[in-house]
């Protein structure tokens, strides 16, 4: 794996950029919500990072996906827990790896079904830039180019690594 995946270093890079970005902004009252399961991993240890006590978000983005009719319904699904209305709140939505956009969009399609944000800034670990939706992070903790065949997944919520797996295209 190289070095700029170091993910202790990528999340103290996220939490000061966060910081900033919130300073910039003027945003002093703000809500941290996490796409199960990666970026509730992602959104924990950044809050860590920051000294923040507040109750997390987690969202379950399941029945919004939009290949739900294609591939069925995770069996891991469990509910949403948002513990505030997002309506007028400013949200920081952590993922823990961009890929399409896809995951985002349903995950703000979810936000928005519990209330209307004052805005909404996303935060992803990895940016694998391979948009389908102009869907992009504000803050990132590291880009990174993968060949068609791989594949990258958080593996946590203890000792957070990255696992890159090569996809058999031979196989029908």
């Amino acid at each position: 794996m190289p070095n700029k995946l170091n993910i202790q270093s990528m999340i103290s890079s996220m939490a000061t950029a966060l910081e900033k970005y919130l300073k910039q902004h003027g945003i002093k009252s703000f809500e941290l919500v996490g796409i199960r399961t990666g970026g509730v991993w992602v959104a924990h240890a950044v809050q860590k990072h920051m000294n923040n006590t507040q109750t997390l978000g987690e969202l379950d983005i399941s029945f919004y996906r939009d290949d739900f009719t294609q591939v069925g319904l995770n069996p891991k699904v469990s509910p949403s827990k948002l513990p505030f209305s997002p309506e007028d709140k400013h949200i920081i939505l952590f993922d823990d790896v961009l890929m399409s956009g896809r995951t985002v969009r349903a995950a703000m399609n979810e936000l928005f079904d519990y209330g209307r944000p004052a805005s909404i800034t996303l935060a992803v670990l990895v940016d694998l830039g391979r948009r389908e939706l102009p869907i992009y992070p504000t803050i990132v903790g590291s880009e990174l180019t993968l060949t068609k065949n791989e594949h990258i997944k958080l593996v946590g919520p203890d000792n957070l690594h990255f696992d890159i797996q090569r996809i058999d295209q031979s196989t029908p």
